[in-house]
């Protein structure tokens, strides 16, 4: 008996992390994608996302999304407990960061860069798909990034979202197409977003006790 109940609890920490992160994934991504479409409307004057860019969009999120269900995760050293009200909290916290994200990263091209609306909603979407990939990573790590290794399915997952994007932005498959050199640094700088918000996330995990 205490051999199938030590196994039992082993094998139960680990998925706890895992629904804890694809808890805080779906608030973080709703969120954003809802508040960003508001702020688009209110930059450009227009829908920033067309209903076709809205579904990919989708899909490749719930593409990287299922695959958290094989990641690699550490049992927190304490006992879980579910606290919604902080998870809650959490998720606004990192979706408002990946908010500000896609807001600069849309301001840039239409201010400085002076994209047409067509361009623009293909800059959104890069910048989203991108984001979503950004908060993913700090979101599956309580500590900092690096602290463990993300299975081969997220890395996967994650390669196939850029590429997908990646393509059908340059291409402009369903899109107004845009330099292969303004989609790579756009997921250049969602990288830089990822590292740089580690370390306001960390402290912000640590107060509302989400481990």
């Amino acid at each position: 008996t205490t051999e199938i109940y030590t196994l039992s609890l082993h094998d139960a920490l680990p998925i706890f992390q895992r629904i804890l992160t694809y808890a805080l994934n779906s608030v973080t991504k709703k969120l954003v994608q809802v508040l960003f479409l508001a702020v688009g409307l209110v930059m450009t004057g227009h829908a920033i996302l067309t209903p076709m860019l809205m579904v990919i969009v989708m899909l490749t999120g719930d593409l990287l999304g299922m695959s958290l269900t094989t990641d690699n995760v550490q049992p927190s050293p304490k006992p879980n407990v579910w606290r919604i009200g902080e998870l809650t909290m959490a998720g606004i916290f990192v979706g408002l960061s990946e908010l500000v994200f896609c807001s600069a990263v849309l301001a840039y091209a239409k201010f400085h860069l002076g994209l047409g609306i067509d361009a623009l909603r293909t800059v959104a979407f890069v910048a989203i798909v991108f984001g979503n990939q950004a908060t993913t990573y700090t979101n599956r790590e309580r500590r900092h990034l690096g602290s463990s290794r993300p299975s081969l399915w997220l890395v996967g997952s994650s390669v196939v979202d850029a590429l997908i994007a990646s393509t059908l932005a340059t291409r402009g498959i369903a899109m107004t197409s845009l330099p292969i050199s303004a989609v790579g640094e756009t997921l250049a700088a969602a990288a830089v977003f990822a590292v740089l918000f580690d370390f306001a996330k960390v402290p912000v995990f640590n107060r509302l006790k989400i481990a």
